[in-house]
């Protein structure tokens, strides 16, 4: 059975769910929506794009609406105006806002007698589920989660709409010393800044005052005060030949014990090396596309996370070919 996917948005993430639908063998791209002019949007494999009020002529027509917007502004919008239209798939991923969101895609869903999944990649996502299979076996112990080294389009963002900035990527790093704490055992208490260090890169505008654009960065609530962060300035031909890619990643760790008196060391280990952030989390937005779709021939309605979705709705093999193979 093949699955008929649209695609709503096409950036980075878009063009990333569009390879992984193309790869996947019961999944088939039928139309890319966007907020741009359609005629000017050409899809790497050449499949038609139309403009957002376009959508209105494919309800029935498509099977699972891959969202690929933004979490700032376009997703808490987007998704629940949809899921009542659409079985739809997102990758929402303000942690704390999740909660508020998953209600309203929820009660959007359960009207229109639809599925919906959000908060869809890796973080939240894989390491979402990675996370509650480790504090489920190991109930005493502690977990720790690592991002990068990686660039944070988020953060990347929040230092172009700095005055005087023509550019800029900011990496995570993971502090090597907090891992092989994490790893150690011992299960320390670790703060944000012992956990990571923040890396901007920054091309600045002609004549920009630098020491301003630093100070405001490294002074920035809720994205670089809490962390110990270094601002080099480069030209905008060393940002594209060193700093081009989106590469990212990190690690889940759970350090516990085990036996009657918790006397036996156990560490759970789960790690993602990424070459393409969009790209990989475009794979997770397809694996969960089809999930959705089973699911909603099933007859489920409503919005789910990857914690309530089995592994078995989102691989393309049969159940007899997983146990077979994978079991």
């Amino acid at each position: 059975m093949s699955f008929r996917i649209g695609i709503f948005g096409y950036g980075n993430l878009g063009r990333g769910v569009e390879a992984a639908v193309k790869a996947a063998p019961d999944l088939s791209l039928e139309a890319v929506f966007t907020r741009r002019d359609p005629a000017k949007v050409k899809t790497l494999s050449g499949t038609k794009v139309f403009s957002e009020d376009d959508l209105k002529s494919f309800e029935g027509k498509l099977d699972v609406l891959v969202l690929c917007g933004g979490s700032a502004t376009d997703l808490p919008v987007q998704t629940p105006a949809l899921a009542s239209r659409f079985n739809v798939v997102d990758s929402f991923d303000t942690h704390a806002r999740i909660p508020k969101q998953l209600a309203k895609v929820d009660a959007a869903a359960r009207q229109g007698g639809r599925t919906a999944v959000i908060s869809a990649g890796w973080d939240p996502g894989l390491f979402s589920v990675a996370r509650a299979y480790s504090e489920a076996v190991l109930p005493e112990g502690k977990s720790y989660t690592f991002w990068g080294r990686g660039v944070s389009q988020g953060h990347s963002d929040a230092i172009r709409r700095i005055k005087g900035v023509k550019d800029a990527r900011q990496y995570t790093v993971p502090r090597e010393e907090a891992l092989e704490a994490a790893r150690s055992g011992k299960r320390p208490e670790l703060t944000a800044r012992q956990m990571h260090l923040r890396e901007c890169w920054v091309v600045p505008e002609e004549g920009a005052d630098l020491a301003r654009i630093e100070q405001e960065i490294k002074s920035m609530p809720n994205y670089f005060a809490d962390y110990d962060t270094t601002v080099s300035f480069i030209t905008e031909e060393e940002l594209l030949a060193k700093h081009s890619g989106l590469p990212h990643g990190g690690f889940v760790l759970r350090s516990g014990k085990t036996g009657l008196e918790g006397a036996t060391d156990a560490l759970i280990e789960y790690r993602l090396k990424l070459g393409s952030n969009p790209e990989f989390t475009g794979g997770v937005l397809a694996a969960c596309a089809r999930a959705c779709a089973r699911l909603s021939k099933e007859g489920r309605t409503g919005c789910l996370t990857m914690l309530d979705i089995a592994p078995a709705y989102l691989s393309p093999l049969e159940r007899t070919e997983l146990i077979a193979h994978l079991l």
